[in-house]
Order: C-alpha cells, then structure tokens, then sequence
C-alpha cells in the first residue's frame, strides 16, 4: 500500500457536491419550510407541543428542567416528553451534520448525508453513493412519519445507515476509524429516543453478526472477527454511554409505565397481568401478507385512508349522477375519502421502496457475494415476517411472548423499516456490481433480463388480473350506511391497482433498457448511474408528493392550533394554584388541553401504568368520586349551549380524611374506589404501605397549597389532631421526597394513585421535592462519555489525516 497525498479535485469535491445535491432536494422538497415560513399540521408534534408546554415554560423561566409536569394524566415524569440532559454533547453533532436546518427538512437531509456516508465507507464513487442515498432516503415511509409528526422515528431511522457503515467499515477496512464512526452513528441513533427503531436496528446486527461469525469459523478469521468485535462493542458501550441519562431515566420509568408489569391481576383467573403491552393492541397495526407488494406497487391497496381523488375518478362521476354539485362532488372526492382497503385499521399511506429498487434487490440476489446476499435477505424477509404481526401469529405470537423487549413495542407493521434499509443496500450494491464488473460477471445479460421479467412481470400480472380482487375494505359498511357510492369507490381501488402496477412495470422496463444497453457497451457507466438515478428520483419522488406536497403546508399551524378559545379564557381566570380539566369529549387522545390546564386525560404512548387501570376502571366510567378525589374543576362538554361546567365537590389540592379502609392488594384498592367517599376515606393496600392508624378526627383541620413548580409542592397546614392528609397528585415513588418541617418524611400510596402522608397535630409545612437519582447519576454519565467520545472523534480524525500505511485484513468479504 502506497500513500497518497490530498487532492482537492479527487478527495474532497465529490462529497461537497454530493452535500450540495441533496440540500438542493431538500430545499425543493421542503420549500414552504425553508423560505416560506410555513408549517405541517402533525398531529404528535401538535400533541408534543401542548404536552410539553409546562416543561418548556419552566425552563425558559428557570433554566431548569422540570422532572416532573402535571399538564397531563394529573401527573407524570417528563422523561419521555421533553426532558434535556446537559451532559449529552451528541445534540451538537447533530446540529453540525445537518446544518442546523429546521425540522422535516433536518429529517431528511440527514438521512440522505448518513446514507451517502455508508455507501462511500463502502468504497463507491461519490456518484453511485448519491444514487444509493436517494433510494435509501425516498423511501414513501419516511416521507409519510413525517406528515404524522413521527419526527423522532425518523431521525433514529436517519442514523441507522451511519451505524452500518461504521460496523462493516470496521471490519471490512480500518477497525479504529470504523469504530469510531459506529460509536457516532449509534450515539446520535439512541440520542431521539425510538428504542423500537433502534431494536429492529439490532435485530438486522445480529442477523449481519449471525452470517459473519458462520463464515469467519468456515474461513478461520474467527480470531479476527472477535477482535474487532470487542472493540466495536466498546464503542456501543461509549454511545450508550452518551445517552445514559435518556437510557437510564426512561428504564426507570418504563417498569411504572403501561409497558411494564401490571400488578392486577386477570379477571376470574388468579394470574398476574404479564409485563409489556398487550398482545391485541400491540398487533392491531399488522401488515397484510399480500400487502408486502405495496413495496413493488405502491397503491396496491388504495393507498392512504384518507386519499383524494380527481374529477376523473368514478367515485367523483358517481356523486354527479346522484345530484351533487359538481363543485361540491370535488370538494367530497379532495377531502380524503377511505380509499385503502388492506387490513389494516388505517394508514397514511404504504411501504414503498421502490419499483427499481425491488427490481435491483432481485438483481443483487444473483450476483453480488452471498456472503452479503445471505443477510440482507435474511433481514427482509426477517422484516416482512415482523410486520405481518398477528396475519403471521405463529412466528409473532411467539416473538411477543418470548423475545426480550419484544412486547414493549406496538405498530408492528413498522418492522418494514429493516427492509427499507436492506432492500435499497443490496439494490445499490448490486448497480456498483454490475458496473465495475459488467465484463467479469457470466450470464450477467440473462441475470439482469431476468431479474426485471421476475418484478416487472409480477407487475403486469397484477395489471392483467387486478379485477379478480374484492376491494372490499373495513369501512365499506360505514360508507354505505352514509349513502357514498361504494361501487364507485371500489371501482377507483381497483383502477389505482392497475395505474400503480403498469407505472412500476414501466420504471422497471426503462432501468432494465438502460443497464442492458450499458452490459452491450452501448452506454457509458455515467450515462448508466444517472440514468438509474433520475429514474429512481421520479418514481420515489412522485410517489411521497401524493403523501404529503406543498399543500399540506400552512401559514401559523402552531399558532392557529392552541389559539385559546372562549373555554380556554373562561377557566383561565381562575388563579388558583392548581387545579384540574377533563376534555370531555376526547380526554385521552388529546394533549390541547393540556398546554393551557393541567388535565387529567393527555396523549402519551406510556404513561403511567396504574393511571391507565385507573382509566379504564373509573375515569371512562365517569366515577364522580374519582373526578373529586383528582381535584377535577371543570369539565369542558363540547355541548355548545354549556361549552363548560363546573364539576361539583372537588376536593382541592389536598384533605384530611376521617378513616382509613384497608385492603390486601391492588384488586381490591382498585375496586374499593367504585363506592367510597373520596373526601372521607383514604383506600390504602397495608400489604405495602402498613397504616396502624384506621380513624382519625378532621374536625379543624385544614391543608393549603402555598407553593406550586413542577418539581416542587409547598403545602401548610394546621390541625388539632394528627391525621391522614390524601394528595391529590399522582404517587411515584422513584424520585419524589416529602419533608415536614424541612426534614425528610415518608409517605404512602392512597386511592390507588394518589400520595397520603400521616402527619402529626399543630402548625406545619409540607414539602414534596421531585430529584430522582436516575436523572443526576445519568447525567453525570453522559458528561463523561461526551467528552470521551470527542476524544475518541479527534483521534480517528488524527489518525486518518496522518496513517502510516499498513496491511489492513478485512473480515468482511468484497461484494
């Protein structure tokens, strides 16, 4: 090996206008972003924005975190909302990589630089590495979580390529500079806190890990192999390390939240509910067998639940036959009508890869080194097999039941973003296969003209037998009862299968034109790489405009959102300290309420487990005792001619009760709240918390809220007697503290959720501190492993800017 030195022209320019190139398409495609000062109605983010807004508030006003906000649920750690952690640097490299760009545009311009970054750790011309990256980051998936305000699934998807290409870069070239780039591309993957991305992540690692240790035993690299996994898996130790805080706070919190252990116990069976989620919820979002083509053909199942159609489609014809108004027979068929008919309950939209994508994945399983075909293919097919949740239950049921982590996660049909990132890397590989070794590769020319017959003929037989298909999907009874024309609309899913099909076929027919003819000598590779691109471009492009376009952005979308209404102002003049809101009409799929009010419903993906059982057993019920005891103020109705009631007997931020009525475990405290008297009786499970006290005197005693933060409750009181005081804020043992008189003090769990203390007679002060030790040890962590990792950036940088040259041995073979 020869040293080399730096040339601007060779080194240096490709990858600037690689950078160039996909800030271009960024820009083009988030423009009303960028230049336009406009927004995206994203339902999370919009959620996100009203439940944060006590947490930001706080350390705007402060510079401190709040640990802890009631905005929603009447209480909950911030972990999982809006929490910083000071000691985790990664945010700066994020920031720098992406250019500091706004969010949606950030997304995707980071997924396209991460992309590029794996295939040039692979050794492609910058060129096909720009091809490979617009397959990777085009993907109709990526594009749709975006329009939902899935912001930080994407993000975690963005690094995974990254982390890949430090894993083979590592084994496959130079270990220290692979390492480190494995350790950034994992840190920045943990840094937005999707463990369910990152879990399928690591599902595809130990598929790839599977595959290497097979052939390395076979070819005796074994010694090797081990070597550079030690290092590597000191490098995931770093990156964990980064995120220790997140890690650690959130592992913390998960064994309280709805993805832990319920400690109630199955109806009529005696058994504990297990841990994780349940099984019919977490599979409710499974992906159709048969819906796997809508990686070939995107509507093959009508697309989006929600999807316009044109003044040309029967369904529009059907209205005007009826008598509507054209115009308002436009406005009916633009407005987003049920089109999807798969067996999902609903979607925004399919898993499309790409038609020359899935023609080149096809490509790849014929010539590029099984070693590389072996995992990529078992990862797809790992990923189709995941997502087909409970249409699949053999293998899922078993997954859920008995893998580790497994049932923490819901959505399963998500699991297709291990083949959105497989599918476009054996594609690509294949393209860099078949140029560099167009004449060294036997039968290439059949191999390729197969490869397209097999895709584009399934294409032509779904155009040709599309008929045969019922389009009956699971909202056709609704539609029928509301007198839409649901043959119309059947008949629109099936010309949209066709469309769909004979499009893919024919992006299939020209990148196998331009590759034969490139096989023949009849092109150049450069005329053969772009054309391949702006093919790939087209077809992935016009595909995400439908999902989401220039018209789904608007001026204000934030803004508009939580502009106070006439309720909001109402409840607003109310000064007291703190007191609860139930949103009547959506209380727990809403968090709108909870950027104005503390509310006791909220949207959140894992609360608190109890608070959920409380929920479903008396909240949804509508348990007035349970309104009472949750200091629950107001109603708001939705009824127009009352948009607000009062909620009558709230009993205020905290009580003294008269009696204690024992029970022997979670059961029965639950059930007791189905008949008592929140304001006299305090439901206690002595099993954990032993009160010898049953009866108490509350006749002039009185407890009053002086002081109010997030992380901080000052209360006074005054009483003849000692006596039992019942909080009305949520019990959570692993972080609050109670103090009377400034001393540490303990306290119990009451009425299922809600904290109590005994407290003696006389004048005194009660404070509640919320500092969870999870949070400081974590964030001490992460400060130390921050600084380590930008020793460890500095040094590979050093060390590639100055190595001497050596004889590097791959463990992983070339493609």
């Amino acid at each position: 090996m020869t040293t080399t030195s730096f040339d601007f022209k060779r080194d240096a320019l490709p990858h600037i206008i690689a950078v160039l190139i996909f800030l271009i398409l960024t820009a083009v495609y988030f423009s009303p972003v960028l230049f336009q000062d406009k927004g995206l109605a994203q339902n999370d983010i919009q959620q996100f924005q009203g439940s944060a807004r006590e947490i930001q508030n706080y350390r705007e006003t402060t510079g401190e975190e709040a640990l802890w906000t009631n905005s929603m649920f009447s209480g909950m750690p911030a972990y999982l909302i809006n929490t910083h952690f000071p000691g985790d640097w990664s945010r700066y490299i994020h920031s720098a990589l992406t250019f500091n760009l706004p969010a949606l545009a950030g997304n995707i311009f980071a997924t396209l630089i991460c992309a590029y970054i794996l295939l040039v750790a692979m050794g492609m011309s910058s060129w096909l590495a720009i091809v490979g990256a617009i397959a990777f980051s085009l993907t109709s998936y990526n594009i749709i979580i975006l329009e939902a305000g899935h912001n930080t699934k994407s993000l975690t998807i963005a690094y995974i390529p990254m982390v890949l290409a430090g894993l083979i870069y590592a084994l496959r070239r130079n270990l220290w500079i692979g390492a480190a780039l494995f350790a950034v591309g994992l840190t920045m993957n943990l840094h937005f806190n999707h463990l369910q991305m990152t879990y399928y992540m690591l599902l595809l690692i130990i598929v790839f890990a599977v595959v290497e240790i097979v052939y390395a035993i076979k070819h005796g690299t074994f010694a090797e192999l081990l070597k550079r996994g030690l290092v590597l898996a000191v490098a995931a130790i770093l990156a964990v390390g980064v995120n220790f805080g997140r890690l650690y706070t959130t592992a913390e919190y998960s064994e309280h939240s709805i993805r832990g252990k319920s400690e109630l116990t199955q109806p009529n069976s005696g058994e504990r509910v297990g841990s994780g989620l349940d099984r019919e919820y977490a599979f409710n979002w499974s992906y159709g067998i048969s819906e796997t083509m809508t990686l070939l053909i995107p509507d093959f199942y009508g697309g989006s639940s929600a999807a316009s159609l044109e003044t040309d489609s029967e369904t529009y014809s059907a209205f005007t036959r009826m008598g509507v108004p054209p115009v308002q027979a436009e406005q009916i068929v633009k407005q987003g009508l049920p089109i999807y008919w798969g067996p999902q309950p609903m979607t925004s939209g399919p898993v499309y890869v790409g038609a020359i994508v899935c023609f080149l994945f096809v490509l790849g399983i014929f010539i590029v080194n099984k070693r590389w075909v072996s995992w990529l293919v078992a990862g797809t097919i790992l990923s189709f097999m995941l997502a087909w949740g409970k249409n699949f239950e053999a293998f899922n049921y078993f997954m859920f039941d008995y893998f580790p982590g497994y049932n923490k996660f819901r959505a399963v049909s998500s699991a297709l973003v291990i083949a959105q990132i497989t599918m476009p890397f054996l594609a690509i590989l294949a393209l860099w296969k078949l140029i560099n070794e167009r004449g060294r590769i036997e039968g290439l020319d059949k191999k390729l003209l197969i490869s397209g017959g097999i895709t584009a003929g399934i294409c032509l037989l779904v155009w040709l037998f599309a008929g045969t298909a019922s389009f009956v999907g699971g909202s056709d009874q609704q539609l029928m009862q509301a007198q839409f024309p649901i043959d119309a609309i059947r008949a629109d899913r099936e010309s949209m299968m066709r469309s769909d099909a004979f499009r893919s076929f024919a992006f299939i027919l020209l990148a196998v034109g331009l590759l034969y003819f490139f096989v023949k000598n009849k092109l150049s590779a450069t005329v053969a790489i772009a054309g391949v691109g702006v093919l790939l471009l087209v077809d992935l492009w016009s595909v995400d405009k439908r999902y989401l376009n220039n018209t789904d952005f608007k001026q204000n979308v934030v803004a508009n959102y939580f502009q106070p209404t006439p309720v909001d102002q109402l409840i607003m003049q109310d000064q007291d300290l703190s007191f609860r809101v139930i949103n009547l009409p959506n209380p727990f799929n809403e968090a709108r309420t909870s950027y104005y009010h503390k509310s006791i419903g909220g949207y959140h993906g894992a609360k608190l487990r109890r608070y959920q059982d409380l929920i479903d057993r008396h909240i949804a019920r509508n348990n007035l005792e349970v309104y009472r005891m949750l200091n629950t103020r107001y109603a708001i109705t939705g009824d127009p001619k009352q948009p607000v009631q009062r909620v009558p007997g709230a009993l205020g931020n905290a009580w003294f009760v008269e009696e204690v009525n024992p029970v022997q475990s979670p059961d029965e405290e639950l059930d007791a709240l189905t008949m008592f008297d929140a304001g006299t009786t305090a439901v206690v499970d002595v099993t954990k918390f032993p009160v010898e006290e049953r009866n108490f005197t509350a006749d002039n005693a009185n407890i009053e809220l002086v002081e109010y933060q997030p992380n901080y409750l000052k209360y006074e009181y005054q009483a003849a007697e000692g006596g039992l005081v019942v909080f009305s804020e949520v019990y959570y043992a692993d972080g609050w503290q109670a103090y009377l008189d400034g001393q540490p003090v303990d306290h119990i769990r009451a009425n299922y959720v809600l904290r109590a203390m005994q407290v003696p007679a006389g004048q005194h002060t009660i404070e509640f501190r919320f500092a969870p030790k999870a949070y400081t040890l974590g964030n001490t962590v992460s400060l130390v492993s921050s600084i380590l990792l930008l020793l460890v950036i500095v040094g590979a940088i050093a060390y590639g800017v100055k190595k001497k040259p050596t004889k590097e041995v791959p463990v992983v073979e070339k493609v």
